[in-house]
């Protein structure tokens, strides 16, 4: 059986270690120094007392936490591991430059790293949320039995995985911003109504839920802030320039100052009143 330790298991970590477990895997973690609201979403996983105890009992170490604790939780897993060298995925939404790079000091202390990113919600049984993996172990992490991923090989080495990430999430939460800014300045403004009414000829769908995915958005804005700068730093990298992202990485940190910021994500995805929603921005 096939061990697979989560770092860290928030709402994310917990779901995708769920899928493995229902897939026969044995999914271990730890809560050690983690809020209430973790301990409560690791339901379903092997709980060991701390991180050396997970790297050491597990073939294959994931990494889901915010982007710029990236480097952090790598940093933490090699000093736990104290000789042992499971293989080693980044889930995180980093560019492909850091991933390249985390990926070098993995490979220097004896862990093979896969570099991944995850596209969809955490996974729910029956569900199909796509993760991508790239590097030469990444078909054994796509071979790994699941309920819940649908995992996708999109290269050989470190750095593909999170130039797709890079790209799709720079339309995904770029969009959500648009959307928050727009109508949070309409409804400051008093044209909210009439604004509402024209982008339901053309978007009625996002209209229906403005809601709800601007409540969500904001609920996780502070740790998009890390992933608006890595987005900026993949562009740069790119020649497309960053100033796009720079600006939407400072657009997020002033949301995440915010009333409705403080909400969690399950507290959010309950709003459906968007008078409601855009007063917490204020």
């Amino acid at each position: 059986m096939t061990t697979i330790g989560i770092v860290s298991p928030g709402a994310m970590g917990s779901a995708l270690g769920r899928a493995w477990a229902r897939g026969g895997a044995r999914v271990v973690a730890t809560t050690a120094g983690r809020s209430e609201r973790t301990r409560g979403l690791a339901h379903g996983l092997d709980l060991l007392p701390d991180l050396p105890s997970v790297v050491a009992a597990s073939d294959l170490v994931v990494s889901v936490c915010p982007p710029g604790a990236a480097s952090d939780v790598l940093d933490a897993v090699l000093a736990a591991a104290d000789g042992s060298t499971p293989a080693y995925a980044d889930l995180n939404a980093i560019s492909p430059g850091l991933a390249v790079e985390l990926a070098a000091r993995a490979a220097r202390a004896g862990l093979d790293c896969v570099d991944g990113s995850i596209s969809g919600g955490p996974p729910t049984p029956g569900g199909d949320t796509l993760v991508y993996l790239s590097g030469e172990r990444a078909p054994w992490v796509a071979g790994l039995p699941s309920d819940g991923i649908r995992p996708r090989v999109v290269g050989d080495r470190p750095g593909t995985a999170s130039a797709v990430k890079m790209c799709t999430a720079s339309v995904y939460k770029g969009t959500a911003l648009i959307w928050l800014q727009a109508l949070a300045t309409a409804e400051r403004l008093g044209v909210l109504d009439v604004v509402l009414a024209d982008l339901g000829e053309e978007y009625p769908d996002d209209v229906a839920i403005a809601a709800r995915r601007i409540a969500m958005a904001a609920s996780k804005s502070g740790r998009y802030v890390g992933e608006m700068e890595q987005i900026a730093a993949t562009q740069d990298s790119a020649e497309v320039g960053s100033a796009l992202f720079d600006g939407m990485a400072a657009a997020y940190d002033r949301v995440s100052g915010t009333p409705l910021a403080r909400l969690s994500p399950e507290e959010a995805r309950e709003l459906e009143d968007l008078g409601e929603v855009l007063g917490r921005l204020r």
